[in-house]
């Protein structure tokens, strides 16, 4: 690869001139314990937890730019005799085993010290010379990631050690540099956490709503009449299943005939684009294509997925529905919002019925019979009274998946950003003159 003037090759890559190629080794602070794992095996039990005292990092702390979530404690004691484990504000800390490629800092705001416990290491880096949030960026970008994958031990379960993690390279530009860098990087990071934080406040009231609506508990405006007690197969016709054809591993399109998976049927939508594409062979004995305004139905899945239902809002001519899956018909005539009815059967109170008529001998897979299904009660409102209730968990589903694909967008463009940045393809800080 040709190497453009004011770059240089190292072994992170194509690089600023001007930038360092470091490693964690010598990146870490000159002062005792900067790089340790965790306490030995015997030294740190469940039994030494209390309700209070000094946090204990886990792998479940580690979801994020920050240790965080919800810790368990040592005493101060405990805490004081593992001293040479304790982490500090702005330490970085991996993870050794579980889910390798998990990188946090230490935050400062929260508590004094943390304890790390034994599938985790910390990293005290000197302060002068390296800002924690770049070093953070750096190992959280796909470059970074790759690193500590690659270099991971693969027998057995994957894990790393802290002489692997000693050798972690990373670039290294000036200190300034690295903050304006990571604070650019941090500004994203920021809107992404503030996007997921009003996507699970919008799904939140979605089930709040849920709750509400569908029960009765709440009506909406105009709607007083008593509901009507029937059963499912008040409505529904017959159940239709695909049959089974045998896919191939290329990639399907929208002009080839593909199969759904059961992993398309998701807590109420379809997502057509889990299929696989249907080997030539087997076209002709695909039958049953999705059709608009009906509801698909996983008849034979895993215990957790059972009963997943999907509406569907078009036809999909060029996709077909597995033995595996159902598809309602209704009677003619009957006065039914199929929207209405794909919410109901999707929320948390029906899925628990549904999955409790699911039946099975083996632990990995249940079947429901058509008379379970069509036999599970139901409080049918008006079908004006459907309509409006849909339409206002539509308009509630339509904002959930617009600031799903923000955030979408917002985490491509910090992929983006990682890339020029952390690379000096864009350098936020010219360089400083050859001369100067």
């Amino acid at each position: 690869m040709e190497v453009k003037p004011g770059y240089k090759q190292t072994e992170v890559g194509i690089i600023p001139e001007d930038w360092k190629r470091e490693c964690i080794r010598d990146a870490a602070a000159n002062t005792a314990n900067s790089i340790v794992g965790g306490p030995f095996g015997s030294d740190l039990v469940s039994a030494d937890y209390s309700s209070a005292g000094v946090p204990v990092i886990r792998g479940q702390n580690m979801a994020a730019k920050f240790v965080g979530g919800e810790f368990v404690f040592v005493p101060p004691s405990k805490a004081k005799s593992l001293g040479p484990n304790l982490a500090y504000p702005n330490d970085l800390i991996f993870t050794q085993r579980g889910t390798l490629g998990q990188v946090s800092i230490v935050p400062n705001d929260a508590f004094d010290s943390y304890l790390i416990s034994q599938s985790q290491m910390k990293v005290s880096l000197d302060g002068r010379r390296h800002d924690p949030n770049f070093v953070y960026q750096y190992f959280e970008s796909h470059a970074g990631q790759k690193q500590i994958i690659t270099s991971a031990i693969q027998t057995g379960v994957p894990h790393t050690n802290l002489g692997i993690l000693r050798e972690y390279q990373f670039p290294a530009p000036s200190l300034p540099e690295q903050r304006a860098i990571a604070s650019a990087l941090s500004d994203v990071d920021a809107l992404l956490s503030g996007l997921d934080r009003l996507i699970a406040k919008k799904r939140h009231l979605k089930q709040a709503a849920i709750q509400q609506l569908l029960t009765g508990q709440t009506r909406l405006p105009g709607f007083e009449g008593e509901w009507r007690g029937g059963v499912i197969g008040d409505v529904v016709e017959a159940l239709e299943a695909g049959v089974s054809v045998n896919s191939t591993d290329e990639p399907p399109t929208s002009v080839t005939a593909s199969v759904l998976k059961t992993s398309a049927v998701s807590a109420g939508r379809l997502i057509p684009e889990e299929c696989k594409r249907i080997t030539s062979a087997d076209v002709v004995r695909a039958q049953l294509n999705p059709r608009a305004n009906t509801i698909l139905i996983s008849r034979m899945n895993t215990p957790d997925l059972v009963g997943d239902v999907a509406y569907v809002p078009v036809d999909y001519p060029w996709l077909f529905l597995p033995d595996r899956l159902w598809m309602t018909r209704f009677k003619p005539g009957v006065q039914i919002d199929v929207r209405w009815l794909a919410y109901l059967l999707s929320s948390r109170a029906y899925q628990q019925q549904i999955k409790a008529a699911a039946t099975g001998t083996s632990g990995s897979m249940k079947n429901i019979s058509k008379g379970s299904l069509l036999g599970i009660p139901v409080l049918f409102p008006e079908q004006q009274e459907q309509s409006a209730i849909a339409a206002v968990l539509s308009d509630m589903d339509a904002e959930l998946t617009a600031l799903e694909a923000r955030r979408e967008k917002t985490r491509l463009l910090k992929l983006g950003m990682m890339q020029e940045l952390l690379t000096g393809k864009t350098r936020l800080i010219p360089p400083e003159p050859a001369n100067a």
